[in-house]
Order: structure tokens, then sequence, then C-alpha cells
């Protein structure tokens, strides 16, 4: 479960790349605002192995149970400070940075929450039933996938027929 969670967590992050790039981003041109956004995202991708580093890490001192509790606190704690961060209109620089910082968090998590999951998931299953319980993380995965597939795609349909009415709108209007 934990890893649909952190899976929809991330690829929600690229269904509203979009609309993050005017929000986070100041005023300019569009396409560097969205490139500014996919080099968040990317940011996030290269945050993942010191994750698994870090995580395997922690988990091996601690235990993996409390590295996946850690791990999806951490995403949710991304996410949380994603939505709460005011847009660069209103605190300036400090949002992109902000936005940087959670998706490096998220990275981390991520990155961290797999390996151990997968690990947890085989050692608890006993000799018995490890082939059958150990596909199980990589099915989080693919779960949060579809799940972000219908919760964020219908509504980004709607977002996007209403932009592209708005801007055939203002680029046919009258002076």
């Amino acid at each position: 479960m934990g890893n649909l969670v952190e899976w929809f967590d991330w690829y929600t992050y690229s269904a509203a790349a979009l609309y993050f790039a005017p929000i986070f981003f100041p005023k300019g041109d569009q396409t560097a605002q969205l490139l500014q956004t996919a080099a968040v995202f990317a940011v996030g991708f290269f945050a993942r192995p010191v994750g698994a580093w870090l995580m395997g890490l922690y988990a091996d001192r601690v235990g993996r149970k409390a590295a996946l509790t850690l791990s999806v606190t951490m995403m949710c704690a991304g996410s949380l400070a994603i939505a709460a961060t005011p847009g660069a209109a209103t605190i300036g620089v400090a949002a992109p940075v902000i936005l940087l910082l959670a998706r490096i968090f998220q990275g981390l998590s991520l990155g961290g929450e797999y390996g151990a999951s997968a690990t947890y998931i085989s050692e608890m299953a006993g000799r018995k039933y490890r082939e059958l319980a150990s596909p199980s993380s990589p099915i989080g995965c693919g779960g949060g996938y579809k799940s972000r597939n219908h919760s964020c795609a219908p509504r980004a349909k709607e977002r996007c027929a209403e932009a592209c009415a708005n801007s055939s709108s203002i680029i046919h209007a009258k002076p």
C-alpha cells in the first residue's frame, strides 16, 4: 500500500506539471517555465538512488518497518509542502525553491520505499510464500500509476479544454 501511495504522489506531479509551471515560476516565457518544472521533476529522479542508499542504511539500523513508515511520511510531507506553498506571485523565488526541496524530499522517499518494501515483504512472507508475496511491491508501482490516471486524467482533460477555449477566445477576440 505504501508503494501505491508513493507512486501516486510521484505521478501526480507529472500530471499537474502544466499547472505548476505558471504558478511556481516567475512570469516569462511559457517554454522556460515548463522546462523549469521538468527540471524539478528530473531532480527528484536523481534523488531516488540517494534515497535508496540512505533509507537502506536507516532500515538496517532501525528496522524495515520504521524505514517504511518514515518513507511514506516523507512522501506525504513533500506532497503537503507542494500543496501548501503559495505561488511565485505571492512569495517570489521562495516558491520554486520550496517546490524543488519538496521534490528532492519525495525523491529520497520514493527511492527508499521500493527496496525497503521489497525486502520487508520477502522477509516477512517466509520461505513458503515468498514467491507469492514478493511481486506485491511492483504491483504497488503500477497501482499508483493507474490511480493517478483515473483520478487526474479526467480533470486534466477538462482543464486543457478550458485553457484551449480561453486561449482561442483571447486570440480571436476583437480589441
